[in-house]
């Protein structure tokens, strides 16, 4: 998860969780619950529009008013995708402009003159009209294969722009994205269409489908669905998945019911409804309010789905023989602070879904659900931590616990102070003793490094991050074998590839002075001599890092070279001089089985980020969480958190 704008609360940022034991089996992770345009397929070529689907260029356009072709289309036309429809003879059942009367929105029956009530209500009338124009076969084809002859005809009178449209001259046959099957009536439609995940745009509008597959949800980069004029008395909520829609024409159906999930389509513009025999409240929101009232309406009665079933255990050893007394788990988590679950970084998410007493005892009852012996969080906020989760998780689960703010609250007055999120590390406080704490501030490490702030890099982009990392000295209260916990929260944006992996340098160079510190004083068992690299350590977080990243690279080989791809073209002293390395011997606890298909779900984004990294000389891993149900990740189940 990201510390800005780009947070999903929709999505249950996952966490880790397994079994530690000190040089023996170890460590495993927790998931809490809560979308390129390749080549076309090949097809066989063919004329006319009988029963073909016509495919054609990614060419944008709104089809204009009063156009109606009838000549066949010269240009791309091809067999339509092994559709298995039945076409009778043609019938032109839409409604010419000239003398036309358009029923209203509430009445598929009565045709009855409608009187404009405003803007919202204008508009829902000419986008009725217009689909009643494209009622013949592959008119929308037809209309694009005629525009793009006319700008390839006149290459020297604007010939990139045909009545507004923007059009591309060198665009190729094989690089299409819009399917038209519309004015076809068919009464059925093959499954094989709904693997074009490369579409953006689909006509199936006036043909003769009495319902939709909800396997529509897989074109997840369509921006115009139009399925008018069709008999639809519902739609699949599903739809709601196709989050990338602009344009989502249901005219002359026989809708009644519009699903709540529909309500997460938060980038569309315009949603057609005219001529379906709809009820209040919708009726009334389309014509006064438009679009945007009836998605907010709809959002906001989506109901609190099941919660998502409980992850099985995977053992990694049939049966662990060492001692037990050093075995522990380990939870890892963003849970996404309060001030970052806005409505307007999540606008496909129900507000009562992202409201904080909603939130906070769905998270508190599943970190007390799997009961680990440590817990890391990320994005907690100092009046969450103080007020909120120290107290219950002490009172409830028997935890204590340590937290650290970013920097900026260094600066701030005490109530904003109280608002800043950080990391918080909690542990059962009858197994386990706190000896030492520390914070690692990179922003002022950064500063504190003669070598770094050598360089204008460095001030323009790592010191104006202030992210953290909270750093415990933990230690077995019957064994008094110590660990080392790192608690770490990197910065979010994808932008800053380079500003990640310098701070993941600092957080290993950090870790390594104070592990040769604090393991200078007392007893441990787990090290001989003054070898940094045998002291157990996990490093837990939120890295903002695909396994294909400098960062990734960095953790599980020990070191990257100093022109490394992610450094970009950014100096940093000895880190793009020398390259990175640490001493640590370290895993990422997934590894073992593959990492998690993702830790982080949204509708932009999907994949790892979150980590628990152990040290493979003193610790093993014997178990791990299962990944997050299917079903969960694929928008069948709503729970936000």
């Amino acid at each position: 998860m990201g510390d800005k704008e780009d947070r999903n609360p929709y999505s249950y940022s996952l966490g880790n969780q397994g079994y530690f034991p000190y040089n023996a089996p170890g460590s495993p992770a927790h998931t809490s619950a809560i979308t390129p345009t390749p080549s076309s397929p090949a097809f066989g070529g063919g004329g006319g529009y009988g029963n073909h689907g016509q495919i054609y260029p990614s060419v944008q356009h709104r089809y204009p008013n009063h156009v109606h072709m009838n000549q066949k289309m010269g240009g791309h036309v091809m067999h339509s995708p092994q559709m298995n429809h039945s076409i009778p003879a043609y019938q032109q059942h839409g409604l010419h402009a000239s003398g036309a009367t358009i029923p209203s929105i509430n009445s598929a029956t009565n045709a009855s003159n409608t009187q404009i009530s405003g803007p919202h209500h204008q508009k829902q009338m000419d986008s009725v009209l217009h689909s009643r124009q494209a009622a013949s076969p592959h008119h929308h084809a037809r209309i694009a294969a005629a525009a793009a002859r006319t700008a390839m005809n006149n290459p020297d009178n604007n010939a990139g722009h045909v009545n507004g449209t923007s059009i591309d001259p060198n665009a190729k046959p094989s690089q299409w994205t819009i399917l038209d099957l519309g004015g076809m009536q068919m009464k059925n439609i093959s499954a094989s269409l709904f693997g074009y995940t490369f579409l953006t745009t689909l006509y199936l509008n006036h043909n003769a489908f009495s319902t939709l597959s909800p396997e529509v949800a897989k074109l997840t980069n369509l921006m115009i669905l139009d399925i008018s004029g069709n008999r639809l008395s519902s739609v699949p909520s599903e739809l709601g998945m196709l989050v990338t829609l602009r344009e989502l024409l249901l005219h002359d159906n026989e809708l009644t019911f519009l699903p709540p999930e529909l309500g997460q389509l938060y980038q569309l513009e315009t949603l057609g409804l005219e001529g379906n025999p709809l009820t209040e409240p919708v009726v009334s929101m389309i014509q006064k309010e438009g679009t945007g009232a009836v998605i907010t309406y709809l959002r906001e009665m989506c109901p609190v789905g099941p919660p998502p079933a409980d992850r099985e255990w995977i053992p990694l050893e049939d049966e662990y023989t060492g001692d037990t007394k050093d075995t522990f788990t380990v939870m890892c988590w963003n849970i996404l602070s309060e001030k970052y679950a806005t409505q307007s970084a999540y606008a496909y998410t129900p507000s009562w879904a992202l409201n904080w007493d909603y939130r906070k005892d769905l998270l508190l009852q599943d970190i007390l659900n799997y009961n680990a012996d440590i817990i890391c969080l990320q994005e907690v906020q100092m009046d969450q931590y103080e007020d909120f989760f120290r107290e219950q998780l002490s009172q409830v689960g028997g935890y204590e616990g340590i937290f650290f703010p970013k920097s900026r609250a260094r600066t701030m007055p005490e109530y904003e102070r109280r608002q800043v999120d950080g990391c918080a590390t909690f542990w059962k406080a009858n197994k386990l003793s706190l000896l030492e704490k520390h914070c690692i501030e990179f922003q002022q490490i950064a500063m504190q490094k003669p070598e770094l702030r050598k360089t204008d890099d460095v001030f323009n982009r790592v010191m104006i991050k202030d992210n953290v990392a909270a750093v415990a000295l933990l230690e077995n209260k019957e064994t008094q074998t110590r660990i080392l916990i790192a608690n770490a929260h990197l910065h979010w944006d994808p932008a800053y590839k380079d500003v990640k992996l310098v701070q993941t340098g600092m957080l290993m160079e950090e870790l390594d002075r104070l592990g040769s510190k604090w393991t200078k004083s007392g007893k441990d068992s787990s090290r001989s001599g003054n070898e940094t690299n045998r002291f157990p350590l996990l490093v837990c977080g939120d890295f903002n890092s695909l396994p294909d990243s400098g960062v990734y690279e960095y953790l599980s080989r020990g070191r990257v070279p100093q022109d490394h791809e992610d450094f970009g073209t950014y100096t940093y002293g000895p880190y793009t001089s020398e390259g990175l390395h640490h001493k640590f011997s370290l895993k990422s606890a997934y590894s073992h089985t593959g990492e998690l298909e993702f830790t982080n779900f949204t509708p932009q984004f999907k994949g790892v980020i979150d980590y628990i990294w152990y040290s493979t000389s003193t610790l093993d891993v014997s178990g791990l969480l299962s990944s997050i149900d299917r079903d969960v990740a694929s928008g069948k189940v709503y729970r936000a958190s």
